[in-house]
């Protein structure tokens, strides 16, 4: 994967040039069709996602849309790198293209990309106060 998608996300523009190239080589891409569900609540976090394109729903407890992602949002990180459990349903509302990082490859590149790892916790702290 070209390292130039990675960095056109917020959150991982100002990685280290060595990183992007890490985390290039293990990302992948997913095209998800409109009403797929990507996350399902309580559900164990496997990955987080990178949308390149389209939108997607977050709904709570009760199947109520508390917020809309699209374009340069991330999600998955809490359950990957917090508590182990998703904590909302995600489900696109179009059709979707996200780049993927599994728990399976963060893990084997952890030690490797330390700002990464310090940007997704942070990124995931922030969305659980809220």
């Amino acid at each position: 994967m070209d390292t130039s998608r990675i960095a056109a996300f917020q959150d991982l523009a100002d990685l280290p040039a060595s990183e992007l190239d890490e985390l290039a080589a293990v990302m992948s891409e997913v095209d998800v069709r409109a009403a797929d569900t990507i996350l399902t609540l309580d559900d164990y976090g496997t990955a987080v996602y990178f949308i390149e394109e389209g939108a997607a729903q977050v709904l709570d407890d009760y199947g109520e849309e508390i917020e809309t992602l699209g374009p340069g949002d991330t999600f998955g990180e809490i359950a990957l790198l917090l508590t182990g459990s998703v904590p909302a349903t995600v489900v696109a509302r179009t059709p979707m293209r996200l780049l993927s990082l599994s728990g399976q490859d963060f893990d084997r590149i952890r030690t490797r990309v330390p700002e990464l790892a310090r940007s997704l916790r942070d990124l995931g702290l922030e969305r659980a106060r809220q």
